[in-house]
């Protein structure tokens, strides 16, 4: 179905553009390799003259039938800068729209250092491992310690151990090749941050400028400076574009199919859960009746035993009465005894 797309807001000069946060969408941009040059450095803050697709490159059509959705990722070979001072790194762009597991982040990380195909040769012929740059874009944020910070940057801090004293003009390619630089754009916090012109930049992913479409965003093109214009005209080109649009249908279902695994998913864990607790509280419950019996177990047999030692208490004394008894009668016939042994004297 074709889809008419008329800003009506001449006042502010709106310019309406296809919603980057879709996997294809970004894909569309970033294939684009002057607005990909630009959006990249804009990040790394390092200015890329050459900027091409790895050869082998993780770019997937989009499938209602990959479970894998959820990450996106890219991967670009750069050089950095031009002349002797330039350098050639591996840059790797992750981008997901609803929480995943780290380890699959680290799993596709892993596979670049692996890959020998990542190294390049200098002037002088010496072949060299690729430092590895990584972009994330994460559409729900990182989370704690990070919130409301729409670019955080994590690079290798190198130090002496001893003194704590930390070496800022190392250019060491053991520790280059071995470590690598992160950037994470935390897409909802983008909004209302306009302080710099990465930021202002990166406004083109603020989810606030949905329309009632949500493949559409709306933005004023005249607060972007003139060197963005390139990535604002290529998102409004995707934005009019069929198979873009029916990309976008398409991920909303991969999407909300995966939220409904993961709703359902959740709801079979907590279930589960649930009878657990059920299962432990009956258990729980046997155990108490159990400790129960026990107890009053134990009283019958602690009061048959006070019964048994008052019964053996009565028969020791009865006993103690009947030795008295037949210690007097000893005693008196004794007397007797004698008594009749004297009259007989007589």
């Amino acid at each position: 179905m074709n889809m008419e797309i008329k800003s009506t807001d001449t006042k502010q000069e709106k310019s309406l553009i296809a919603n980057p946060i879709y996997d294809y969408v970004f894909k569309y941009l970033m294939e684009d390799s002057p607005s990909a040059i630009k959006l990249i450095s804009a990040i790394i803050n390092e200015e890329i003259t050459e900027l091409s697709f790895a050869p082998q490159e993780y770019v997937k059509e989009i499938d209602a039938t990959e479970k894998s959705h959820s990450v996106y990722r890219l991967d670009f070979i750069a050089r950095i800068g031009s002349g002797e001072n330039s350098k050639v790194v591996m840059i790797e762009v992750q981008k997901v729209s609803l929480h995943t597991d780290i380890m699959r982040f680290r799993r596709y990380l892993g596979g670049q250092y692996q890959n020998q195909k990542n190294s390049y040769k200098d002037s002088r012929g010496v072949i060299h491992a690729m430092p590895i740059y990584c972009i994330f874009f994460l559409g729900e944020g990182a989370g704690e310690g990070v919130e409301n910070i729409p670019v955080v940057k994590v690079t290798p801090a190198i130090s002496d151990v001893t003194t704590g004293r930390l070496l800022t003009r190392v250019n060491n390619e053991f520790i280059k090749s071995l470590h690598h630089h992160s950037w994470i754009v935390q897409v909802p916090a983008l909004t209302g941050h306009r302080r710099n012109e990465l930021e202002i930049l990166l406004s083109i992913f603020d989810q606030t400028n949905k329309m009632n479409n949500p493949h559409i965003l709306n933005i004023n093109e005249k607060n972007f400076p003139t060197d963005c214009r390139p990535i604002i005209r290529r998102l409004q080109a995707a934005a009019v574009n069929q198979e873009v649009r029916e990309a976008m249908q398409l991920e909303d279902d991969i999407l909300e199919h995966l939220r409904i695994e993961e709703r359902m998913a959740q709801i079979k864990f907590e279930k589960i859960i649930s009878e657990k607790d059920a299962a432990l509280s009956e258990k729980d419950a046997v155990i108490s009746e159990k400790d129960a019996v026990i107890s009053e177990k134990d009283a019958v047999i602690s009061e048959k035993d006070a019964a048994l030692s008052e019964k053996d208490a009565v028969i020791s004394e009865k006993d103690a009465a009947l030795a008295r008894e037949r210690a007097e009668k000893i005693a008196l016939e004794n007397l007797v005894a004698e008594f009749e042994k004297r009259l007989n004297q007589q």
